[in-house]
């Protein structure tokens, strides 16, 4: 493993976080009072399915490819439902407007779905690193996790302060950002 092994991780990091980036400015949109230690534990929670997705990938490209090539036409029709649901969920909330001044923020249950919705595109990196041992395969999961974490506390800041100011229009700004992200994911995967 040398520098430019490294320098393609992080920049396929990088790529498959943005949509994980864009949820975490939604949650700090929802959340502007959201503690140092939920940001860590939601930027993780994108973090490990960025790091398990690939994985999964490369171990289905070394031992089930069949079976992987019928279910990746299905990937962006789930990551579509889950986003849909979840920030159907946040704009329903925010048009009611029963916005408390301490919003809720997303629950265990809708971050695990946000963080399979966001990552699922993941699994076909497998396909790129399959020429990769197991090791180099396991250090290239972690470089895209490592990006992950980073970016996510990143998005979870600048939500903060954007959803402080927003006030009353955050969770309908968040649940449209989720939308929008479930749509170009489903419309990029259908192509």
């Amino acid at each position: 493993m040398d520098a430019v092994f490294f320098f393609n991780s992080a920049l396929l990091g990088a790529g498959l976080a943005m949509d994980a980036f864009s949820v975490s400015l939604a949650n700090g949109l929802n959340e502007p009072r959201m503690s140092r230690r939920r940001m860590c534990a939601v930027a993780g929670t994108f973090a490990f399915f960025q790091w398990l997705m690939p994985l999964l990938g490369w171990l289905c490209v070394h031992t089930l490819v069949e079976r992987f090539a019928a279910f990746q036409r299905f990937v962006p029709w789930i990551a579509l439902f889950l986003l849909l649901y979840i920030g159907g969920s946040m704009l329903r909330e925010g048009l009611r407007g029963g916005e408390e001044t301490e919003r809720a923020g997303v629950g265990v249950g809708a971050l695990l779905m946000q963080g399979v919705a966001t990552s699922i595109d993941a699994l076909s990196v497998g396909f790129t690193i399959a020429a990769y041992g197991a090791g180099a395969a396991l250090v290239c999961a972690l470089v895209i996790a490592g990006v992950t974490f980073a970016l996510c506390v990143g998005a979870l800041k600048l939500g903060r302060v954007a959803g402080t100011r927003l006030a009353g229009k955050a969770s309908i700004l968040g649940g449209v950002i989720l939308i929008l992200i479930g749509v170009e994911i489903f419309v990029k995967g259908v192509r």
